[in-house]
């Protein structure tokens, strides 16, 4: 669900408004977007933040320098567990530890995308709670759609992925919210909206526009409730998410039940404006994808983390589509934040912290 900012640019006529058109079109994988990104049959894309700097730094498929025009949203992403894990007591990290521990079996945990911001949280999570996520279970990637049908014939005992899955095996009663992304860390930066470099150096004002419409969709999506139901209406539709509307605009709402009896209202439920927040593509969100590439094993050596986040993500471009869309934009480009751990990361020695971990690859 968290496309809604692109899809309802398109729906709502914001694009047309900048004078360009948007026009959506569902992929199969993770790995598709980044294909058809790289070889330019999309001109752009909602994608996976790590993604985008996997293919920069050669680490995520072919090299290619990449753009990050804007940032889609915050938070709303989860960790869901199967209900063989709750049965036998494992309902959260700690007592998903100690299952794992007894070492009785392998236990399999899915992710959607080697580089990705879905693996870079359950790596995080399942780390924090004393758990490698390459030594002590088996990780493996999944399409996001086809997370649930997996978990059902058991393939997997858990996974990380963006609603509405989450939520559709709570619905399907084969799995339960272990955490959600936001208790991770809490207004983390989620998709992007990515495109080539190329693309972006030969079409300056495109990549304005389209970023500027977005931003007054994300706006026009975080504006009220019936907007988040429209927008729920619509992306539950075949063309887009392709499952059903209450499923998704439950914890588009922020109105959350982990399938073990809580419920509650997430005021950290995703966020696609948060008055400019939940879109300007903050130089630190960046760099801590490459301290926990590095971190994983997946970057041998550190890159030159600022310099790189100040190529890759095109904040000249997002302050103008900002402007030309009235939005705010933040006095820094780096923020401070506290993830489940107690860590502390502030962009300011991402050196250091990326060799902090007791547990890395």
């Amino acid at each position: 669900t968290d496309c809604s900012s692109v899809v309802m640019a398109a729906v709502n006529k914001f694009d047309e408004k900048y004078g360009i058109k948007i026009i959506p079109t569902k992929e199969a994988s993770w790995a598709s977007v980044r294909d058809k990104l790289v070889n330019g049959e999309l001109d752009a894309a909602h994608v996976l933040y790590g993604l985008v700097y996997g293919v920069q730094l050669g680490i995520g498929g072919p090299k290619k320098d990449m753009n990050v025009l804007m940032t889609l949203n915050q938070n709303g992403q989860a960790i869901t567990m199967s209900n063989q894990l709750k049965d036998k007591g494992a309902t959260d990290g700690a007592s998903l530890a100690k299952l794992i521990a007894k070492k009785e079996r392998e236990y399999t945990f899915a992710q959607t995308f080697p580089t990705g911001t879905h693996a870079m949280w359950l790596y995080y999570w399942l780390a924090a709670h004393g758990i490698d996520p390459f030594k002590d279970v088996k990780n493996i990637t999944v399409p996001p759609p086809q997370m649930v049908a997996n978990m059902r014939i058991g393939n997997m005992d858990g996974y990380c992925v963006g609603e509405p899955w989450n939520n559709r095996a709570i619905v399907d009663n084969i799995g339960f919210t272990a955490t959600t992304t936001q208790d991770i860390w809490v207004d983390h930066p989620e998709k992007v909206l990515g495109a080539t470099a190329e693309f972006v150096n030969k079409n300056p004002n495109t990549a304005r526009a389209m970023t500027a419409a977005i931003i007054e969709a994300g706006r026009w999506i975080d504006s009220g409730l019936v907007n988040k139901q429209k927008t729920a209406d619509i992306v539950s539709s075949k063309a887009y998410v392709n499952t059903d509307s209450d499923v998704i605009v439950e914890r588009m709402l922020g109105r959350y039940n982990n399938g073990l009896g809580k419920t509650w209202d997430d005021k950290n439920a995703m966020k696609f404006y948060a008055d400019g927040a939940a879109t300007f593509p903050y130089l630190s969100d960046a760099m801590w994808f490459m301290t926990q590439h590095k971190r994983w094993g997946l970057l041998k050596d550190d890159p030159d983390y600022l310099a790189m986040a100040k190529q890759v993500n095109r904040i000249d471009i997002y302050k103008q589509a900002a402007t030309a869309a009235g939005a705010p934009i933040p006095k820094s480009d780096m923020r401070s934040h506290k993830l489940v751990d107690g860590v502390i990361w502030d962009g300011k020695d991402p050196k250091k912290y990326a060799a902090s971990f007791k547990i890395h690859a």
